[in-house]
């Protein structure tokens, strides 16, 4: 890809791309039952972590291009054992719902972010340098947004979720 000084593209790509290596490294070699552990009862997992993360940037970034999440197109709540149901992110969940998750293998939670990373790839190499002001409806939440404000919150989540899951795998 080729970078220009100044571009929101390519800046944002990079922050994805960051946030794609840092999960890697957090999460590689982990244990399935490592995964599910939670350090005091109202925390939250690595693994549903690592899918909260996932699941937000295919949402969000389906949501900003107009296509269907992956999660449902793909098939990849079968894969997960969850409902296949859009607005199962994990935004919103509660305490016990989150506890109540069960996560794949290292392996699958890698590939379902890698997948939605592609859709970060798709979009930001293409994106106009005017689309940070279009507005974006999402159909799962009825809310409206800019696609700045889209994108940042979504960064600022996946930043904070990364950095979390590296102080769990550390305790």
């Amino acid at each position: 890809m080729r970078t220009e000084p100044g571009r929101w593209q390519d800046l944002t790509l990079r922050l994805f791309r960051r946030i794609r290596s840092d999960l890697v490294a957090a999460i590689d070699g982990a244990p399935t039952a490592e995964l599910n552990q939670r350090l005091l009862p109202a925390t939250n997992s690595i693994g549903w972590l690592a899918w909260h993360i996932g699941r937000g940037q295919d949402r969000n970034l389906s949501e900003i291009i107009g296509s269907p999440q992956i999660w449902l197109s793909d098939g990849w709540a079968a894969r997960f054992g969850r409902p296949a149901d859009p607005g199962d992110t994990g935004f919103g969940h509660s305490p016990a719902e989150a506890a109540d998750f069960r996560s794949p293998s290292v392996g699958l939670l890698l590939a379902y972010q890698a997948a939605a990373q592609e859709i970060a790839e798709r979009y930001l190499t293409t994106a106009p340098d005017g689309d940070l002001s279009r507005i974006v409806v999402s159909p799962t939440l009825g809310n409206r947004h800019t696609v700045e404000e889209r994108l940042s919150g979504l960064l600022r989540d996946c930043f904070a979720h990364t950095g979390q899951i590296a102080l769990l795998r550390g305790c």
